[in-house]
């Protein structure tokens, strides 16, 4: 029986999670169906685009996507601070981009119809803003805006009715600085590993592709959540890693998931390897595990838990 979805959020444990989506019955989301002939490429832009929309409005980091045939993965940061951090009417702002909201609250945000308000609607407003302010750090509003949105306009080309993703989507905690660096690497490289694509770069609708497109110019994606490197207060808040090492690294792990790839891989593992403590068979194994080892969270510690319990030790 599946868990309840506020048993897998747990932001005292992570902000950090995985998170799947699968077409029911296998149909196609994106693609070419080979025994139609028909194409749905088209589609992966579709989720692109909502998915970069929807990073925009709620106070949810994308880490990194890979839109794939019947499926998408994402790996998300909950940002509650940034949530409270806003004011009441930024709050009714952003919610007015998903959805018309009340009258009440669209009188509140105008400058002239927010005069005549009375102390009791102003209350009722800010009530309501609260409701708004949790939903925008909510991870199943966020995907349920994302996959609504996917399956209407997908069963309107389709002119058909129904359910077009399974009943829910699957959520993994990411419990440390390995298993995120893991889980962003083996969702950048789904697309190489489904021989989509040769090399991240060329890996389309991807949050590698689009970093690397952005680091030709010294720059990062802004819908993306930034490398920083650092997560010192003084510094700006992004992802623990250097963007040139991860790049590395998604590289590296490539070579590996594909051994038929040109190049040598290398004994030496990168700097990111380093920190964290992983070999580079550990690091290989732990990379293609991500759904198949692991199941609601991951972590390092369970990957070695796991380990030493398949060997014998455990």
């Amino acid at each position: 029986m599946p868990r309840p979805r506020k048993s897998l959020i747990n932001l005292s444990d992570t902000p950090y999670y995985h998170c799947v989506s699968r077409c029911v019955r296998r149909a196609y989301l994106c693609g070419k169906d080979n025994q139609t002939g028909k194409s749905y490429e088209h589609r992966r832009q579709w989720v692109e685009d909502r998915l970069l929309f929807l990073a925009e409005v709620f106070c949810v980091d994308v880490c990194a996507y890979a839109v794939m045939s019947n499926h998408t993965h994402v790996v998300l940061r909950i940002n509650k601070q940034k949530a409270y951090s806003l004011g009441v009417k930024d709050v009714i702002r952003r919610w007015h981009r998903l959805y018309k909201g009340m009258l009440l609250s669209q009188r509140y945000i105008d400058p002239v119809e927010s005069t005549p308000l009375s102390e009791a609607e102003i209350e009722t407003v800010r009530s309501l803003a609260e409701i708004y302010r949790k939903r925008l750090y909510d991870i199943s509003w966020f995907m349920r805006l994302l996959n609504e949105y996917i399956a209407r306009r997908a069963n309107k080309e389709d002119e058909c009715t129904g359910h077009f993703w399974e009943g829910r989507f699957k959520s993994q905690a990411l419990l440390d600085e390995a298993s995120l660096a893991a889980c962003m690497a083996y969702v950048d490289l789904n697309p190489v590993r489904a021989c989509l694509a040769n090399t991240p770069e060329e890996s389309n609708h991807t949050s590698i592709q689009k970093r690397i497109n952005a680091a030709k110019w010294n720059k990062q994606p802004k819908p993306l959540f930034p490398f920083t490197g650092n997560t010192q207060n003084r510094m700006p808040d992004g992802l623990p890693f250097q963007l040139q090492d991860y790049i590395e690294l998604v590289e590296l792990s490539g070579r590996h998931l594909k051994p038929n790839k040109k190049g040598k891989i290398e004994d030496s593992a990168s700097p990111i390897l380093t920190r964290v403590g992983l070999a580079n068979n550990d690091w290989d194994e732990m990379v293609t595990g991500i759904e198949t080892i692991f199941k609601s969270s991951v972590s390092f510690e369970k990957y070695i838990r796991q380990s030493r319990k398949h060997a014998g030790y455990g």
